[in-house]
């Protein structure tokens, strides 16, 4: 009998500031990511990719996008970068939401996490970083688009 198929909604946050982009080694799948997770029941995306960058890494954010019209009613939500479909488990996927964020105006450095589980990454260092193909791109395309 085949697994049932189950779906969940998730933003993630490639968030670039001085010409670096913040990342995290991910405790449970020992990976470099950004930040980001689920969509909580009732969430907007975008006050979920804010809410997940400051829960995991103390960094407020703003995201960069375009709101395609320019009115209050109904409310504009910031276009994701990307959207993509990504494979968690056996009859598991993430829709994930994609963002490019810059942290708001006066941040200054401050992270949760002062060790090298998080921080903020330039292209040198990125190059040497155990990234997936997939991060590889996304982290270079925030840069080129932010820096």
């Amino acid at each position: 009998m085949a697994t049932e198929l189950t779906r969940d909604f998730t933003a993630t946050a490639f968030v670039v500031w001085q010409g670096k982009v913040l990342l995290h080694k991910h405790k449970k799948l020992g990976m470099w990511l950004p930040c980001g997770g689920h969509i909580d029941p009732n969430e907007l995306p975008d006050t979920a990719v804010k809410r997940e960058s400051i829960e995991e890494s103390g960094v407020e954010i703003e995201l960069i996008g375009e709101k395609v019209l320019d009115v209050d009613d109904p409310i504009q939500l910031v276009r994701p970068r990307g959207i993509q479909l990504e494979h968690i488990s056996e009859g598991h996927e993430h829709i994930d939401l994609m963002y490019f964020a810059r942290p708001v105006d006066g941040y200054e450095g401050y992270l949760l996490e002062d060790d090298e589980s998080l921080g903020w990454y330039g292209p040198d260092e990125l190059a040497a970083m155990d990234l997936t193909e997939e991060i590889q791109k996304w982290t270079a395309l925030a840069l080129k688009e932010l820096a």
